[in-house]
This record gives structure tokens, C-alpha cells and sequence, in this order.
């Protein structure tokens, strides 16, 4: 045994590479990894191109609907407002448990035909089919001035109505009561106003707007004609009649009541009168 063997404690040394020289594994190529991650850049690029493309055709799809639509929506609504306003206060059809409900949908039509006015005049002037100027003052417009002012003036008409339809507890009084129920008559011209400029400007209307412009024209038309004529020629409906009692006739209040009179108890009726006691003879008169 060598001396080297004898300063390891016997064992035979074992040879080690040099610390230089790193063991050799093998190496992983790196090309898939990168075509992954090409694949995954490509495929989301791709998928928010089509999502920007939908979305565009989307938009486009949706301000051509409203350019055509939006007005004749808004007409619907509030045809179908100005409908259940009459239904709300005609009582031959209503009961006063169902007019609240129609008073309701009449408010919310109102609500929605507002809501759609607004879109048309948002869509109609950033299109460029008029001004917000001819938008905003009435017979301004350079093209159509008659029909789009008739229009605009639907529109304040609309407004003001809507608001105080809102404002209803302020008209409580007699005197501001027909100030409410004038300025809510004002909605039949705005609405035929309205008519008119849906008809009439712009280009020319599709079949199914010329429908539903009848079909509200004529819904109208029934409904207010049934509210002012059957009334009268039927004889119901309104106010109950009054008494033939001439008003210069005065009040006579009802006699009060007799100190005798018999006072029903209640529940038992009239009581039975007890008999009267026998009278007693005098003092100092012979019997």
C-alpha cells in the first residue's frame, strides 16, 4: 500500500475530473417555445382585431338604426303615452284601482318617447343632417325650416309637459289646476306637430314607419273621438247630474227633535213605553 493509500486511511483514491470541466448535459432546443409564444402574440392580436372590427360593424350597425329609428320610436312612445294618459282618465274603461296602473305605463312611456328624443336629436345632428343651432331655435334650420322647427317646438312641448306632469302636487289649487290640465292639452298639438315632421322631413320613411305612423294616428284618433263624442250620446260617463233644486232656494235646517220623542236604543230598537203610575188623590179634597 502506497503512502498516499495510508494517509487516506487505506481506501484507494479515486480520480476526479478537474473542476474546470463542467459535466455535459443536453441541451433543450429552444425553438418551440418561441414559436408558442409567437403562436399566442398572433392569436390575441388576431382576436382583438375581429373584436375591434365587430365592434365597429356594431356601432355602424346601431347608428344607422337610430338614424332611421330613433324618431319614429320616440313618436311610438309617446303615442302610446298620450293613449294610456286618456285610458288613465276616462272612467267608463278604468276603475280607480287600474287607473293608477295606467297612470304608471303613462309615465314611464313618457319617460322612454323622452329618452328616444334625445337620441334622435344626438344622432340627426352629429350626422350632419341638420345644426344644433337649428336643433335648439326653431325655424332656423337652412334646408327644412318649416318641418324641422315643427319639430323642435314638438320637443319643448314634450318637455314642458313632462315636467309638469312630474310637478303635479304644485297645480293642487282650482286656479293652477287648469293651467295643468291646459298645458297638458298642449301635448295633442305637440304630437301632431311631431307627426308631421316625422312624415314629411328627411328622406322618405319605410314601410313599416308609414305603419306604425297609422297605427297611431288612428289609435289617437279613436280613443279621443270615444273620449269626447260617446259621452254625450250615450248620456255616461263625467261627472254624475246634478239636482233640478233650484240654487235660490234656502237652506231650511231639519227640526230638532221633540223633548218626547223615543230615542231607539241600540240594538234593541224603539222601547216598550211603561204604563203611568196611578195619581194620587189631593189633600183636603174629599174622596
Amino acid at each position: 500500500m502506497s503512502r498516499a493509500q495510508r494517509s487516506r486511511g487505506g481506501r484507494p483514491a479515486t480520480r476526479r475530473p478537474p473542476a474546470s470541466v463542467a459535466p455535459q448535459t443536453p441541451e433543450r432546443p429552444a425553438a418551440p417555445r418561441q414559436v408558442r409564444r409567437t403562436l399566442l402574440r398572433t392569436g390575441l392580436v388576431v382576436v382583438l382585431t375581429a373584436a375591434a372590427a365587430a365592434a365597429t360593424a356594431l356601432s355602424a350597425l346601431v347608428r344607422a338604426f337610430l338614424d332611421f329609428g330613433a324618431g319614429v320610436l320616440a313618436l311610438v312612445s309617446l303615442s302610446a303615452a298620450v293613449l294610456w294618459g286618456l285610458t288613465a282618465t276616462d272612467r267608463r274603461v278604468a276603475y280607480p284601482d287600474h287607473r293608477l296602473v295606467a297612470q304608471g305605463v303613462h309615465r314611464a312611456l313618457g319617460v322612454a318617447g323622452l329618452g328616444f328624443l334625445g337620441l334622435h336629436i344626438w344622432i340627426k345632428v352629429a350626422e350632419g343632417n341638420t345644426s344644433a343651432a337649428a336643433a335648439a331655435v326653431p325655424f332656423t334650420d337652412l334646408d327644412q325650416p318649416v318641418l324641422i322647427g315643427l319639430g323642435t317646438l314638438a320637443g319643448y312641448v314634450f318637455v314642458i309637459v313632462a315636467v309638469t306632469g312630474v310637478a303635479r302636487s304644485v297645480f293642487v289649487s282650482p286656479g293652477r289646476a287648469r293651467v295643468w290640465r291646459a298645458l297638458h292639452m298642449t301635448a295633442y298639438l305637440a304630437w301632431c306637430a311631431a307627426l308631421l315632421h316625422g312624415l314629411k322631413s328627411g328622406r322618405v320613411a319605410a314601410s313599416w314607419a308609414n305603419v306604425a305612423y297609422i297605427v297611431c294616428l288612428a289609435g289617437v284618433g279613436v280613443v279621443l273621438l270615444s273620449r269626447l263624442w260617446l259621452p254625450r250620446a250615450a248620456g255616461t260617463g263625467g261627472p254624475a247630474p246634478r239636482s233640478e233644486k233650484p240654487r235660490s232656494q234656502p237652506y231650511t235646517p231639519p227640526p230638532p227633535p221633540s223633548a218626547t220623542a223615543t230615542i231607539p236604543i241600540p240594538g234593541r230598537g224603539f222601547p216598550v213605553p211603561e204604563p203611568a203610575p196611578p195619581r194620587l188623590p189631593e189633600r183636603g179634597r174629599q174622596v
